[in-house]
């Protein structure tokens, strides 16, 4: 108990560390007069994917770990992305290339960019292949779970784990087949898909608590990764549906001919919409989590008032800790919502005939 006294306040003020160097730099002058804080930019370039890992302090002074970028231009170009810091415009083999919010456009020598009405540019893009921070934290996350499972692995003694962290991870792989995986497949069916539920529960509430880690990429608050696991549930689930499944989407037993006409066509579409929810409600309450604690830093900033920087400390210390509970609660709806999705295109409609 003393220790989680000292490491849980300790975690948080490294937290509003790195936050609060992080933000100054994108302080601004406005009304020549006054410093305001960019709050949008600020908390933006923390959620958001990178060319670079900014671990702590400014972008002069910190800790920064320049990524290889990787792109592709009728021909291979590979340089590391500290040359867009300190150029206007990279030189490569096939042309040059200039960094406009993290995104890398193709130029001329001079660097200059078309932009529309919108702000965004209209240079062609060359196909980006970089390895980004949070391509950088998912080899990191994989390797640690490759490990942990490697190592509850060597420690089974008599059909015992005799690691107590491993005690914690068979609890929690017990707990997603007598819980999730069974009561929404079968038992004659679970078998077959437990291993996909299981890679994305700990997938996913790996990088969760890694996100929580001060410096460290937000990788399940990006859309592009819950696209993909909801992608592979999509996939999974359709690749593997019965004839059961279709006949209840296109042709509902029991039902109407005239009230076919409108159901099928949202059947149909909920097809889609499913495994669409599940990328969305990833994505929202994570990136929800950080943008809540990242506003109560910058509210420090905007005030300059000792009672708002209290009110911001304790608040922000409060979500920290709510958001721990959040990373194993989304790993758990994911898998369970999957679970569900694939227990209803896998599974006969008759389950008074099934064992559960």
């Amino acid at each position: 108990m003393i220790l989680k006294k000292i490491i849980y306040p300790l975690f948080f003020l490294l937290f509003f560390f790195v936050e609060s160097s992080d933000g100054n730099q994108n302080i601004k002058m406005k009304n020549g007069d006054k410093e305001k804080m960019d709050i949008s930019d600020t908390i933006f370039n923390h959620v958001s994917d990178s060319h670079e890992w900014h671990i702590a302090g400014t972008h002069n002074h910190g800790i920064i770990f320049s990524l290889p970028v990787i792109l592709w231009n009728n021909g291979l170009e590979i340089f590391s992305s500290s040359k867009f810091s300190y150029k206007n415009v990279v030189k490569g083999k096939y042309g040059y290339y200039k960094m406009f919010k993290e995104k890398i456009y193709n130029t001329n020598y001079l660097g200059l960019l078309y932009l529309d009405s919108k702000g965004i540019p209209k240079n062609n893009k060359p196909l980006d292949l970089s390895i980004t921070k949070n391509v950088v934290s998912i080899f990191l996350s994989s390797f640690l779970l490759s490990y942990l499972f490697v190592r509850m692995k060597r420690n089974y003694r008599n059909h015992q784990v005799k690691w107590s962290l491993g005690i914690f991870l068979e609890f929690l792989i017990l707990f997603i087949r007598d819980e999730i995986a069974i009561p929404n497949l079968g038992k004659k069916k679970y078998k077959t898909f437990f291993p996909f539920l299981l890679t994305s529960f700990f997938f996913i509430l790996i990088n969760n608590l890694i996100g929580l880690i001060p410096g460290f990429p937000n990788v399940t608050g990006n859309i592009n990764i819950t696209l993909v696991l909801a992608s592979m549930t999509f996939i999974i689930s359709n690749i593997n549906a019965n004839m059961s499944y279709w006949k209840h989407i296109f042709c509902t037993p029991g039902v109407p001919i005239g009230i076919r006409f409108l159901l099928v066509p949202i059947e149909f579409i909920g097809i889609f919409i499913r495994p669409l929810t599940l990328c969305i409600r990833l994505f929202a309450n994570i990136t929800a989590g950080h943008i809540i604690i990242l506003s109560f830093i910058c509210l420090i900033f905007i005030f300059k008032s000792f009672f708002i920087a209290g009110f911001s400390v304790i608040f922000g210390f409060f979500i920290s800790m709510l958001e721990i509970m959040v990373a194993f609660l989304q790993a758990f709806i994911f898998t369970t919502l999957s679970a569900l999705f694939i227990g209803m295109s896998v599974r006969n409609y008759d389950y008074d005939n099934e064992t559960h």
